[in-house]
């Protein structure tokens, strides 16, 4: 059984720290079997979080025993870390265990000097203050998730979600991801990562924003990179350049990536053949749609809709 702690400090926010137990907490094998055994510890036996106290069952002594430490985000991401929570981080991670952040637990993450030369992510509001205060965490606020091996993180609120989901696949591969993500009732990937939520003027660009919003408009039709260029009014190499340089990806695979979240939303609502979805979420042909979609979600669309199917 892979042995999960949620790290629990004063002033977590709940909805971060409950996101690993609820989630993880209930992924279970063929049997019924619980696939993860799920620990809260902290230095306190209890802490503040808005107007509640939580209790905190497990002290950081259990970070010992863990396989995966999760860092929930704290309302005020520039309170000091303590430093045997610091040492017991460092502990952990020399020994190989795996350790994540949710939203802006990145920064305290960061703080233990773990992030040093990675990439990483965070709620976007605190993406400045991230790489403000540690100039060589090589920050990316677009994505909802960064996995570097052995040390991930992820960006705000329900992007939590995705992290844990992402964490399922990774130790139990995509069939028993997408039945968590199922009882979840969320989709088993999100991957266009948080731009999609950040405020206009967050990207920089507005041309660049006019084109997600397009492409997103029109992924069902069969449109080409030189079509999304055409509709910003800008040359095909501009638009490359922008998505590489603001996203991180060119705006071929944000297309795909757009159309395959169609073809979830078609699997997970409707019943239709594989070759309707195919042709109604923009891929046009099956075989396109199932190496676009295994790709992108890691499982086939056949065996993502089983997974989501209520017995």
């Amino acid at each position: 059984m892979h042995r999960i702690v949620v790290l629990a400090l004063d002033d977590v926010i709940a909805f971060d720290l409950s996101t690993p137990v609820e989630i993880l907490g209930r992924v279970v094998d063929d049997d019924g079997m619980p696939l993860y055994r799920v620990r809260v510890a902290g230095p306190a036996e209890s802490v503040r979080s808005g107007p509640m106290r939580i209790g905190v069952p497990h002290r950081l002594t259990e970070l010992t025993d863990a396989d995966t430490v999760i860092i929930p985000g704290r309302s005020d991401p520039t309170a000091q870390l303590d430093d045997d929570t610091i040492a017991a981080l460092r502990d952990a991670a020399s020994r190989g265990t795996r350790i994540a952040s949710i939203c802006v637990g990145a920064l305290d993450l960061a703080v233990t000097g773990l992030l040093d030369g990675l990439r990483a992510t965070t709620h976007w509001r605190a993406a400045g203050l991230l790489a403000a205060r540690h100039e060589k965490v090589e920050v990316t606020p677009n994505a909802l998730f960064v996995d570097n091996g052995q040390i991930l993180t992820s960006a705000g609120a329900a992007a939590g979600i995705d992290l844990c989901l992402h964490l399922v696949a990774q130790d139990f591969g995509a069939a028993v991801a997408a039945d968590a993500a199922r009882t979840t009732v969320v989709p088993l990937t999100r991957e266009a990562g948080q731009a999609q939520y950040v405020k206009d003027d967050t990207l920089g660009d507005s041309g660049l924003t006019f084109a997600l919003r397009w492409i997103d408009e029109h992924a069902r039709q069969p449109i080409t990179v030189a079509d999304i260029a055409a509709a910003a009014s800008v040359s095909t190499r501009t638009l490359n350049r922008r998505f590489l340089n603001e996203l991180r990806l060119p705006p071929s695979r944000w297309l795909a990536r757009a159309r395959v979240r169609i073809a979830q939303q078609l699997l997970e609502t409707t019943e239709y053949p594989i070759e309707r979805v195919a042709a109604e979420c923009g891929l046009g042909s099956t075989s396109n749609l199932r190496a676009r979609f295994t790709e992108i979600v890691g499982t086939s669309p056949s065996r993502y809709r089983r997974a989501l199917t209520v017995q």
